[in-house]
């Protein structure tokens, strides 16, 4: 999580912004470096999970992951949330909106670090996109983040994580 924190910071000031080539020299931490939703989501999904680690029970699983969604989404309610979701955030009973955007990935990384088999980091991304990113492509992005995580972590290979990716998600 530390990782997915740090790049978030240090991308915040190039996010939205083109640039024509690709240079390892840029300057990291510049003054306006800031956390962004991501962050304050990754945060949110890790203490659901830690909170909810020994739960079998779905649906306990995505009220917790609501209840520390929309709690940290209140906290920091300015944090460049996308329209759908920062309605959601304010929902009373929010509801999955059918998302296929890349908020269900940004949020995914303590999933890889939290469960120790890839059969159970699916499991889990799943489930914490399924709250607002219950489309297709929004759950499999997910997995495909958390995954590439998680067999990082084992050791794999590039082109190991692509294989396996390519194998269990159906993508590349």
């Amino acid at each position: 999580m530390i990782g997915a924190i740090i790049g978030d910071v240090i991308g915040s000031f190039y996010e939205g912004k083109i640039k024509k080539a690709k240079s390892k020299n840029f300057e990291l931490f510049t003054p306006y470096s800031i956390c962004t939703d991501d962050t304050i989501m990754t945060i949110a999904v890790g203490q659901a999970l830690v909170n909810t680690y020994q739960e079998k029970e779905i649906l306990i699983i995505q009220k917790e992951l609501i209840k520390e969604m929309q709690k940290f989404g209140q906290i920091y309610p300015y944090s460049r949330y996308g329209k759908q979701f920062s309605h959601w955030l304010r929902e009373e009973n929010p509801k999955p909106y059918n998302s296929f955007g890349n908020g269900s990935g940004m949020r995914v990384s303590s999933v890889a670090w939290l469960y120790d088999n890839l059969e159970d980091v699916n499991k889990y991304a799943e489930i914490t996109a399924s709250v607002s990113h219950n489309h297709p492509e929004g759950i499999k992005g997910a997995c495909a983040i958390a995954s590439a995580i998680y067999l990082a972590s084992q050791k794999k290979s590039k082109n190991e994580i692509k294989n396996i990716l390519k194998k269990s998600l159906s993508i590349f």
